[in-house]
């Protein structure tokens, strides 16, 4: 494909959703269209049916049938696209290079922490002529934006810490259990100014949450423990998650520490550790709770959404697809690596996240 047909692809088209018609990525086309009604949308997955009757319901929409472990994803495409969101893994690279390849401005919401810094390595090494927005952090960037916010009032950051509450009965897709596949693997935090090892489910903290619920939340693998520090300057970061049933955590914290997680930790047992934790409900609310301390105080910022996580990392991915291409007045990025916390506007994430029915509480003394 030559140069100026890939150049092409980054200003025209349609927003291509990989994972279109699931959980996340249906909900993120209906955002869309909502909000852009006259923006279209390509749904992309590996069965045209579905795809089409994802695309039939939301109207100025199409469906595509996408391989993503092809070598070229995009080969496919008949038209140019404005962007790609990646709403499924892309566990070879492989959409994340297409992307590149053409100058297609791209977002992606799935990586757990080492597959994210692998991306973020091969994208400095690739040098993009467009922008890549990697916001695989909690809730596709939202907790680490609200972080950042909250440390704009701590003055010099000592810590920060991020506590989430997971209810069970809350709609899951199938990504959202990956983190099982990380519970017997130690992972690194920053803590006092340097690195460290740390083992996942450990060091609880009961805590209070803007509902009134009250859970111990435990250490887990998070991607913002490695992008706010570069982010903040903090001292020491950390991410923590509870379930709402006390039950449920008590014997996943049982199963991890006894090693028995360990031994079902193959590929052989994939789909029975998945089906341990993943038991996704009707929907429930989810919240964030992030406390900061610092030379001016201690500071503490809550988010609280009634229409539960996917719903929530759905106007993430939005609000960093408007942040993107430059949707609701935005002005589109510019080429290169972008991380949400480092390139989006606080003010228009709180304005999208109010005007969808999420509560955020900034910065409000702890």
């Amino acid at each position: 494909m030559s140069n100026v047909r890939e150049e092409a692809q980054a200003s025209s088209g349609p927003v291509l959703i990989a994972g279109g018609y699931g959980v996340v990525g249906l909900q993120l086309a209906a955002l869309i269209r909502k909000r852009a009604p006259d923006l279209p949308l390509l749904l992309a997955g590996r069965t045209q049916s579905a795809a089409d009757d994802a695309a039939a319901q939301l109207g100025n929409a199409r469906g595509l049938v996408m391989d993503i472990t092809t070598d070229d994803p995009l080969t496919s495409l008949e038209t140019p696209v404005s962007a790609v969101v990646a709403a499924v893994n892309d566990p070879g690279n492989t959409l994340l290079k297409a992307a590149i390849k053409r100058a297609i401005p791209y977002v992606d919401i799935t990586r757990w922490t080492e597959r994210l810094m692998e991306a973020e390595a091969l994208v400095r090494s690739l040098q993009p002529r467009s922008s890549v927005t990697l916001a695989s952090s909690w809730m596709a960037g939202l907790s680490a934006i609200l972080a950042r916010r909250t440390c704009q009032d701590a003055g010099e950051v000592d810590t920060i810490d991020t506590k989430i509450l997971y209810r069970l009965a809350d709609k899951a897709g199938p990504n959202s259990v990956e983190y099982a596949d990380r519970l017997a693997v130690p992972f690194r935090i920053w803590q006092q100014g340097q690195w460290r090892k740390a083992r996942p489910v450990t060091d609880p903290v009961l805590t209070h949450f803007p509902s009134g619920d009250i859970a111990r939340t435990y250490r887990f693998d998070e991607p913002s423990q490695e992008t706010l520090v570069e982010a903040t300057g903090a001292r020491s970061i950390s991410s923590r998650i509870g379930y709402d049933d006390a039950s449920a955590m008590r014997s996943l914290v049982f199963m991890v520490r006894s090693g028995l997680w360990r031994l079902i930790s193959g590929d052989m047992f994939t789909r029975f550790r998945h089906a341990l934790i993943y038991h996704p409900g009707e929907g429930a609310a989810h919240e964030i709770v992030i406390d900061v301390t610092g030379s001016a105080g201690s500071w503490r910022s809550t988010l609280f959404n009634p229409q539960g996580q996917t719903h929530l990392t759905a106007l993430g991915a939005y609000i960093q697809l408007c942040e993107t291409v430059g949707l609701e007045g935005r002005i589109a990025r510019a080429a290169g690596i972008h991380f949400p916390e480092q390139a989006t506007d606080f003010d228009f994430a709180h304005r999208i996240l109010t005007e969808e029915g999420v509560t955020v509480e900034i910065a409000h003394p702890a």
